[in-house]
């Protein structure tokens, strides 16, 4: 019975790298997507931001066909400017991308309704903050929509959101639809990351730092705001590691209700002569683009090394992978070419 009682009709994620390669949250979400599309067919909808109105996303395949009705209701009724479709990865999930643009022109009402209801501090925003808030106040619009016109309180309904980027469309959820559950998903700690960037000891003198503090030394006020106090908020909160748990225990003042390892399907990697073919086809692309660049031949059997991630120099180890090819530069007894990337 509490397994029934547990298990979700639908559910909804939402993150600002769905059909938008940026980052490690990407490859959480498509690696495990095939899984949960399998046991919830068609019932699990992931949420992005639309960028690609003029042009062709590669990850993404629109469908006319899908949740037709819905579609027309949501524009004509609820003005929102949505594209449905499947994700282009293993298990071809339900897309829609919104377009968060119009929310602009309300954008100081959405922060003043922000700050009454849940305390969020955007005064001091900057940068990213205002369109990754409005991407996810739109999100949130979006579930909305979907819910009144299709769903119903017999359905039993999630809303997982992923980082602080989508923090405002859960809070947003929170109070206007409470009939869906809400999850708030961090992957690391935006103050923690901060702190660690700005070469700090972060896990050294963890016990010791107030959050709220260094989001004022860092200039980080607006985004540890709107993720603490959605941390706060939510049904349930959860990260996914017991490290990063220990972050937002000091640093949100909040320990996650559960730690949601991250994981992926078991054929991720391919296996036998796949996974042969994949490896030789990557070596050539790899080489040839080498050789380009450097105009320059390269023998067939030098060794390639590579690292890869968003761009934080320090958080990321590149200093470390620099440095290490520093030293090997210096070792003049290489037998072979090393090419890094």
């Amino acid at each position: 019975m509490m397994k029934q009682l547990l298990t979700p009709d639908y559910i909804f994620e939402s993150s600002w790298e769905v059909c938008n390669k940026v980052g490690g949250i990407y490859t959480v979400l498509s690696t495990r997507a095939k899984t949960l599309q399998n046991t919830f067919p068609d019932r699990i909808f992931f949420i992005g931001p639309e960028f690609w109105l003029d042009k062709e996303n590669p990850l993404f395949t629109e469908d006319t066909n899908l949740l037709k009705s819905w579609k027309e209701h949501a524009e004509k009724e609820d003005n929102l400017k949505i594209r449905i479709g499947r994700w282009n990865i293993p298990g071809k999930p339900i897309a829609i991308l919104v377009d968060f643009q119009p929310y602009f022109a309300y954008k100081n009402d959405i922060y003043t309704q922000a700050w009454a209801d849940f305390g969020v501090d955007s005064l001091h925003a900057y940068g990213d903050y205002d369109e990754a808030s409005m991407f996810s106040y739109a999100a949130g619009k979006v579930v909305e929509s979907f819910y009144r016109f299709q769903l119903n309180e017999s359905d039993k309904v999630i809303y997982q959101a992923h980082e602080w980027m989508t923090g405002l469309g859960a809070l947003y959820i929170q109070k206007h639809v409470p009939e869906i559950a809400t999850i708030f998903t961090t992957h690391a700690t935006s103050i923690g990351r901060s702190i660690a960037g700005n070469n700090k000891p972060l896990y050294d003198y963890l016990f010791a730092y107030n959050g709220d503090q260094m989001a004022r030394e860092l200039n980080m006020e607006s985004k540890h705001s709107i993720e603490k106090q959605t941390a706060h908020f939510v049904d349930c909160f959860t990260t996914v590691s017991d490290i990063t748990n220990n972050e937002c225990k000091e640093l949100l003042d909040k320990p996650a209700d559960a730690v949601l390892m991250n994981g992926f399907e078991g054929d991720f990697v391919p296996k036998g002569k796949t996974f042969l073919k994949k490896r030789q086809h990557a070596r050539k692309v790899l080489l040839n683009l080498a050789e380009k660049l450097l105009g320059t031949k390269i023998s067939a059997d030098a060794l390639i090394v590579g690292t890869s991630g968003r761009y934080e120099f320090k958080n990321k180890g590149i200093n470390v992978y620099l440095e290490s090819l520093n030293r090997l530069t210096r070792d003049k007894n290489l037998q072979k070419e090393i090419i890094a990337f």
